[in-house]
C-alpha cells in the first residue's frame, strides 16, 4: 500500500482465523490503521488482494457482513445512544428490537436515554462497539479500542470481544499495549509497515525465551533488526 507517494505497507501476507480474537500489535505509525482500512475495504490497495469471507474487501455484499470500529468515537455526541442506535440500525436496515439486544451485549442498559456527548470515554467506545454490532457482523475490526481507558473498562471490553469470539463472530483488534497480547488467540506484530510475526502467545514467549510479551516483542524486533543487517544490529 502506498499513502502520498510513499509505500507504507510492504509485502504483507496473512490470513486471519475465524471465529477468533486476533491481535494487530505494533508502536504508533507502523501501519496497523492502514492495513485495517484496507481489510475493511476504504484503503486503496497498490498491489496484492485482499479477500474477506470469500470476497474482494470493500464490495457492497460485505457491507452487512463486517463491523468497523474506528479509533475516534464514530456516533453522533449530540443525540441520545438510543437515537445513535435508531439511526444506524435504519442505515443498515435493522430490526429496531435488535437494539436492545445491542445495548445488552455492550453493557449499557439502563443508559439508553443518555446523550453520548455526556458520557466517559469508555461509555462513548462502547456506544461505537454498539453501533457497529448492529447488523451481526461475521467480522469485527476494531482499532485500538481501549487506548486510554482505565485497566477495569479493558478488562470488560475484552471480556466482551471474547464473547463475540465465542458466539462465531471473528475479531480483528489492534493495539499498541503489549500487555493486552495475553487476551488475544493469535498476534499479528507489526513494525514500520512490515509484518514481523503472525503467532501465538505462549509461541511467542517459546520462541524468545521471555514470558513478559513486552519484552518478547522486543527480542523479536531486535531479531529483526540483526537479519536486515541494520545499523545498531548489536544493539
Amino acid at each position: 500500500m502506498r499513502r502520498g507517494g510513499r509505500e507504507v505497507l510492504h509485502a504483507i501476507s496473512l490470513e486471519v482465523a475465524a471465529d477468533s480474537v486476533t491481535g494487530l500489535l505494533g508502536p504508533s505509525g507502523c501501519g496497523k490503521t492502514t492495513l485495517m482500512r484496507a481489510i475493511v475495504g476504504v484503503q486503496v490497495v497498490a498491489g496484492g488482494e485482499v479477500v474477506v469471507l470469500g470476497m474482494p474487501a470493500g464490495v457492497p455484499q460485505l457491507r452487512s457482513r463486517v463491523g468497523y470500529v474506528t479509533q475516534a468515537p464514530s456516533v453522533y455526541l449530540d443525540l441520545s445512544v438510543q437515537e445513535n442506535l435508531r439511526y444506524f440500525a435504519a442505515v443498515c436496515g435493522v430490526r429496531r428490537r435488535r437494539i436492545a439486544e445491542t445495548v445488552e451485549l455492550v453493557g449499557l442498559r439502563g443508559r439508553e436515554r443518555d446523550v453520548v456527548g455526556d458520557m466517559s470515554g469508555g461509555e462513548r467506545s462502547r456506544v461505537s462497539l454498539a453501533s457497529a454490532l448492529l447488523s451481526g457482523p461475521e467480522l469485527l475490526v476494531l482499532d485500538e479500542p481501549t487506548v486510554g481507558l482505565d485497566p477495569v473498562l479493558r478488562a470488560e471490553l475484552w471480556a466482551t470481544f471474547h464473547e463475540l469470539a465465542a458466539a462465531g463472530t471473528t475479531l480483528l483488534v489492534s493495539s499498541h499495549v503489549m500487555d493486552e497480547a495475553g487476551e488475544c488467540d493469535s498476534l499479528l506484530l507489526m513494525r514500520e509497515g512490515a509484518l514481523l510475526e503472525h503467532v501465538t502467545p505462549d509461541r511467542m514467549r517459546a520462541q524468545t525465551g521471555e514470558s513478559d510479551l513486552g519484552r518478547a516483542f522486543l527480542a523479536i524486533i531486535q531479531r529483526a533488526v540483526r537479519d536486515a543487517g541494520e545499523p545498531g544490529a548489536g544493539g
